[in-house]
C-alpha cells in the first residue's frame, strides 16, 4: 500500500507550513525551504500576486496558438502518458498533460483520484500556470528547466495542500521557451519512488524528436541560403526564429562577428553573434512571418565593422507551412521597416514590479540578499555567480538573461553579454584605448567589469556621462 501522508501531520511538513505561513504574511524568512521553492514563491506573492486562499483553479484562455512542434509534443506526450497512467493504477495517481499556458489538455490515472482532482479544477481546460494559482508541479516546472516536486505544504496555496506532484516540461529546441509539461500527482499519498523517472523518459523521447526536427529545419535554411546565393550578390546569413545564426557567408560572418561558412544546423551549436539590435530583430521578423507568410522586412543595424548603420532585411523560409528562420540580406532594404523596438511580440514580460530580494545558494543554504547588497552578476553557461560582500553565490534564476528580466526596473544593467551589473555599486569608469569602457566595481576585490562596444551608449546615458 502507497504511504498515506496527510500534510501537517510530520516534522517537516509542519515546517514548511510555519514557513509557507509566514512567507504570505509578508516575512522573507524562508530558512529550510528548498530553494526552488523558495524562489518559485517569491514570484507568486512579488510577482505574480497569487492569492494562497483561492480554493480551485480558473477556466483557462480558450484562444491559443498552436505550433506544429505544439501537436507534435502533445501528441508523443500523449502516447508515452498510457504506460506511466498504467504504472500508475495502483499507487492513486493521475497523469496530466498541459500546454505551454498551463492550460490541461488531458488526464489519466485513477478515477477516485481523478474525482478529487476536479474538485479543484485539475481537470481538462482549466489553467495551472504558476501566475494562476502558485507553486505547483505544473506551473512550476513550466518557470523551471529542471524536473520539479512539490509536496503538501509547498503548494502556494493552501487548498491544494493535500497534493504531492512532480512534472517536467518539454522545451523547444531552437527557442528553449517551454511547448508543454507532463505532471503526476497523488492526493494525500508519497508520489510513486519511479515517478521522475517515468516522466523524464517521457520528456527525453519528447525531446530527442524536437532536436532532430530542428536539424531538419536547419538544412531547409541552409539549403535557402544557397539559393538566394545565386539570385544576389549581397552578404547572406540564416538566422533561426531565436536569432542564432545556422550559417552565414564569409562577408555576412565578418559582419556579424562569427565563424563565416561553417553550417550549424544543429541547435545546440548554432552561432549567437553579439550584436542585440540583430537578435532582436530576427526575433521579431520571426514573429511576424509567424502570423503573416508574405511579410518581408528590413531594418538598420551597428554591425562588428562600422560605427555607422548597415540595412538588413528579412525574408521568412518554411518547410510544410512551419517557420524555419529567415533569409538576412546585408546591405539590402526590402519588405515593411521594422519599428524602433523591435521585441519579439511573443517575448516573456518583465516583470510588473523588480523583486525585493535575489535568491541565491551557497553550499547547502539558501540566501535571500537585498538587491544593494549584489555588485554584479556574471555568467558562467546557464548558472549566474552572484558578486556580494560575502563572496560569491551562485542565483536561483537560470541564465542572465532571466535575471536581467526579473531586475527591470530595480536599478541594475546588461553592459556585456557575461554581466549585469549594481549602477549604484559602481566606483570607478575608465576610459582605454580605442574608446572601450570599463568599470570598477565597489566589491571588496574591485572587479573590473568590461563594457561590451554595443552597450557603450546606454551606460554613458545611464551613468549621466
Amino acid at each position: 500500500m502507497p504511504q498515506v501522508v496527510r500534510p501537517g501531520t510530520g516534522p517537516e511538513d509542519a515546517d514548511v507550513r510555519r514557513a509557507w505561513e509566514r512567507f504570505a504574511a509578508g516575512d522573507d524568512a524562508l530558512s529550510g525551504i528548498r530553494p526552488e521553492i523558495a524562489v518559485s514563491w517569491h514570484r507568486c506573492r512579488d510577482q505574480y500576486g497569487v492569492d494562497p486562499l483561492i480554493s480551485e483553479a480558473p477556466a483557462a484562455v480558450t484562444e491559443v496558438v498552436h505550433t506544429l512542434e505544439h501537436d507534435v509534443v502533445i501528441a508523443e506526450l500523449g502516447f508515452r502518458a498510457g504506460p506511466i497512467a498504467h504504472e500508475l493504477s495502483g499507487e492513486g495517481g493521475i497523469v496530466t498533460i498541459a500546454d505551454a499556458n498551463g492550460r490541461v489538455l488531458a488526464q489519466w490515472g485513477d478515477e477516485a483520484t481523478r474525482a478529487l482532482a476536479a474538485e479543484a479544477n485539475l481537470a481538462q481546460w482549466y489553467c495551472w500556470s504558476e501566475s494562476s494559482v502558485g507553486t505547483n508541479g505544473m506551473g512550476t516546472a513550466l518557470a523551471s528547466h529542471t524536473p520539479v516536486t512539490v509536496r503538501g505544504a509547498e503548494h502556494w496555496c493552501g487548498a491544494f495542500q493535500d497534493w504531492n506532484c512532480t512534472g517536467v516540461s518539454v522545451r523547444d529546441a531552437v527557442s528553449r521557451q517551454p511547448v508543454a509539461v507532463l505532471n503526476i500527482s497523488c492526493w494525500r499519498r508519497e508520489l510513486p519512488r519511479s515517478a521522475q523517472g517515468w516522466l523524464g523518459t517521457a520528456a527525453s523521447a519528447t525531446q530527442r524528436i524536437l532536436r532532430q526536427r530542428a536539424r531538419g529545419d536547419g538544412t531547409e535554411l541552409i539549403a535557402a541560403v544557397n539559393h538566394a546565393r545565386s539570385l544576389t550578390t549581397a552578404p547572406l546569413a540564416g538566422v533561426d526564429p531565436a536569432g542564432r545564426v545556422v550559417v552565414a557567408d564569409d562577408t555576412a560572418g565578418v559582419l556579424l562577428g562569427i565563424p563565416g561558412s561553417t553550417p550549424a544546423p544543429d541547435p545546440a551549436v548554432r552561432w549567437r553573434p553579439e550584436l542585440p539590435e540583430f537578435i532582436r530583430a530576427a526575433r521579431y521578423a520571426a514573429g511576424q512571418a509567424g502570423r503573416d507568410a508574405g511579410w518581408t522586412g528590413s531594418t538598420q543595424i551597428l554591425t562588428r565593422l562600422s560605427r555607422e548603420p548597415m540595412t538588413i532585411s528579412f525574408r521568412p523560409v518554411f518547410l510544410a507551412g512551419h517557420l524555419v528562420g529567415n533569409v538576412v540580406s546585408f546591405g539590402v532594404s526590402e519588405g515593411e521597416p521594422l519599428p524602433a523596438s523591435t521585441d519579439a511580440p511573443d517575448a516573456p514580460a518583465a516583470p510588473q514590479t523588480p523583486p525585493r530580494r535575489l535568491v541565491a545558494a551557497r553550499e547547502n543554504r539558501m540566501v535571500l540578499l537585498r538587491l544593494a547588497e549584489v555588485a554584479f552578476a556574471q555568467s558562467d553557461g546557464n548558472e549566474v555567480w552572484l558578486t556580494t560582500e560575502e563572496g560569491q553565490m551562485r542565483s536561483a534564476s537560470l541564465g542572465l538573461d532571466r535575471l536581467e528580466s526579473e531586475l527591470n526596473g530595480a536599478g541594475f544593467l546588461r553592459v556585456h553579454r557575461q554581466f549585469v551589473v549594481n549602477l549604484s555599486r559602481i566606483r570607478e569608469v575608465e576610459r582605454r584605448e580605442k574608446g572601450e569602457l570599463v568599470l570598477v566595481m565597489d566589491d571588496p576585490a574591485e572587479t573590473v567589469v568590461p563594457v561590451s562596444r554595443r552597450n557603450i551608449p546606454t551606460v554613458r546615458r545611464a551613468l549621466e556621462l
